[in-house]
């Protein structure tokens, strides 16, 4: 015995009241009352478009499946369609079943349903202008984040570029989380100057949307106190967060380089030539503990001497991404081949690094 909406959708006759229809057991005259259920659950959250899903199983799946209702006969099909259109007559808002900003999954076999806010994407770059700043959050080692007097007491080893740029962003919108991700990274002792680093802010179950990006840049910085600055702020999806970790771009650095014994500037210049090359850089020491330890072969496209005295010199380089600068100096007992070290026959080390531009972006 089936309701009318049931009978008309599968072709089978005999009549029941909502309630005692054997499939959809009434759900299907209650779309209205549910709908109003889930606006008021929205109520606090800014959104655009929405996306309807259900869940069918057990008892209800066997019986589908047992009539052969496929398709647009099976129930899940027409709760979809009547509740998707009671939802944007009620609101306003749009159908999207590509990006929605919301998206609403109901239990049709226990009555219930849950709500799925997309994360919101803002793009941008930054300046780090201060050293001993981490990129991302940093974890005290020996109290695991819950504070002991080695951190004094935070938590944390480093504060972190991430904490400047996206904590007040989330306050912004109100979202639940947030998480930055960086067109890689630099090191914690090094600046990120010149064009900056492009980024993507990923925000959890944001409450606004519809932001003055300008405004927002303004709170960040005077949040950042000129530590780090950010700038040129967009909306992004989220298939740009893995274009920006994947893109590669070329980078630009400077660095101040201090060797064990006078060069001349003949010699390092003959050196930073022979450089321009293929490098074969395995995982270096320092960073060991939490990368493969594999064989990476990057590029140096460009390097020259900006000054140079005696054992002291600052030198520009321009390579592939994910080259390690200062092994490509030191050359890390050897893992890194060739390096300025083994051109010169002089050891030397980076005394201060700074990466003055990225190459790409959004």
């Amino acid at each position: 015995m089936l309701c009318v909406k049931c009978s008309k959708r599968t072709g089978i006759h005999g009549y029941a009241k909502p309630n005692e229809c054997l499939i959809c057991s009434g759900i299907l005259w209650r779309v209205d009352e549910i709908a109003d259920e889930i606006v008021e659950k929205l109520k606090d959250y800014e959104f655009e478009t929405f996306l309807v899903g259900s869940r069918v199983y057990g008892s209800l799946k066997t019986l589908e499946d047992f009539l052969n209702l496929k398709d647009s006969k099976s129930l899940k099909h027409q709760f979809n369609r009547e509740l998707s259109r009671a939802i944007a007559s009620k609101t306003g808002k749009r159908f999207d079943p590509k990006e929605p900003d919301v998206t609403v999954i109901y239990d049709l076999e226990n009555p219930s349903f849950e709500i799925q806010i997309a994360p919101l994407y803002i793009y941008g770059r930054y300046k780090k202008r201060v050293r001993g700043l981490s990129q991302t959050r940093w974890l005290c080692g020996f109290c695991n984040g819950k504070g002991c007097e080695i951190c004094g007491w935070t938590g944390k080893r480093y504060i972190s570029v991430e904490e400047l740029i996206a904590e007040p962003m989330r306050e912004f919108v109100g979202g639940r989380h947030a998480v930055l991700h960086g067109s890689g990274r630099e090191d914690v002792d090094a600046r990120m100057l010149g064009s900056g680093r492009p980024f993507i802010v990923e925000i959890q179950e944001p409450k606004r949307r519809k932001i003055d990006l300008k405004e927002l840049e303004r709170i960040v910085n005077e949040r950042c106190k000129g530590k780090v600055v950010i700038f040129d702020l967009k909306f992004a999806k989220a298939r740009d967060v893995e274009f920006l970790k994947s893109a590669g771009f070329r980078k630009v650095y400077r660095a101040k380089v201090i060797f064990e014994r006078e060069v001349s500037r003949e010699e390092l210049e003959k050196a930073l030539e022979k450089l321009k090359t293929e490098i074969h850089q395995r995982t270096p020491l320092r960073v060991l503990h939490r990368r493969a330890d594999l064989v990476r072969i990057r590029r140096v496209h460009n390097a020259e001497v900006i000054l140079h005295r005696g054992r002291v010199a600052v030198i520009r380089i321009e390579a592939d991404s994910g080259l390690y600068i200062k092994e490509l100096v030191s050359g890390d007992q050897g893992r890194t081949k060739p390096s300025l070290s083994e051109l010169l026959g002089v050891q030397a080390y980076v005394e201060k690094l700074d990466v003055i531009e990225v190459k790409g972006g959004l």
